[in-house]
């Protein structure tokens, strides 16, 4: 059997803090002002910087949601080039018990209810979308067997 060296985590290697939470995520919409109607007027979401046609980044708590217009940063070089193809999804977490009010103000701003799940582990979701086309789910963090 061989012996762990000072500072070796139990798996051989180094150990390091662990990695604590996703910081930062990011989607891709070409209209930046629909987007930032959307994020920021109908959802409440705070903006943190935004350059006209490239980025709008807003600031949730302890956490970033990043939105790119995807042709300039496709031609970016630093920070390297990203992006994806097709609509992508990010999930928001509300408590439950706010899961009605939010359904309330959406359809009262014209904003389609694609969705709503009730999870079998317990918790729910309400999904719509976007103006870009991306997935965007409220959901209480119970979904995941998380504290609300």
């Amino acid at each position: 059997m061989r012996r762990r060296r000072s500072g070796e985590g139990s798996n051989g290697r180094s150990a390091l803090p662990p990695i604590r939470r996703v910081l930062e995520t990011c989607l891709y919409a070409r209209d930046l002002e629909a987007a930032r109607r959307f994020y920021v007027d109908l959802l409440g979401l705070e903006v943190h910087a935004e350059r006209s046609g490239a980025f709008l980044f807003l600031r949730l708590e302890a956490a970033m949601l990043l939105l790119f217009d995807p042709e300039a940063t496709a031609r970016q070089s630093v920070p390297p080039a990203h992006g994806a193809a097709g609509p992508g999804h990010v999930c928001f977490a509300v408590p439950e018990a706010a899961l009605d009010a939010w359904r309330a103000r959406l359809e009262a701003a014209g904003a389609a209810i694609e969705h709503e799940q009730v999870w079998p582990g317990g918790g729910r979701s309400l999904y719509l979308r976007d103006p870009a086309g991306n997935s965007v789910e409220l959901a209480s963090p119970r979904i995941w067997g998380l504290p609300e």
